[in-house]
């Protein structure tokens, strides 16, 4: 369970990089396997993280200066990460 949340934790990173660059506003995260292990949902300045069911998992919410603090499904702040 802590290696598929390190792996999510990791795409969602790379997913709010690289977000405002595609025009998609979905990315499906898979294991090596091919299955479905969960998604990344865009919508303004948040992302919603949901597993293979699609119970939502946590959400990163991005403000103007550009510090992003993630909270975990019942919204307790789990990170932030600032850019500099």
């Amino acid at each position: 369970m802590i290696a598929r949340r390190s792996t999510l934790a990791i795409a969602a990173a790379l997913f709010l990089a690289t977000g405002t660059a595609h025009a998609q506003n979905m990315q499906t995260f898979r294991d090596s396997s091919g299955r479905t292990i969960g998604t990344a949902t865009k919508s303004g300045n948040t992302t919603v993280f949901r597993d293979s069911s699609g119970r939502t998992t946590g959400t990163a919410t991005t403000d103007k200066s550009g510090t992003t603090v993630f909270r975990d499904s019942s919204g307790r702040t789990t990170g932030t990460t600032s850019r500099r």
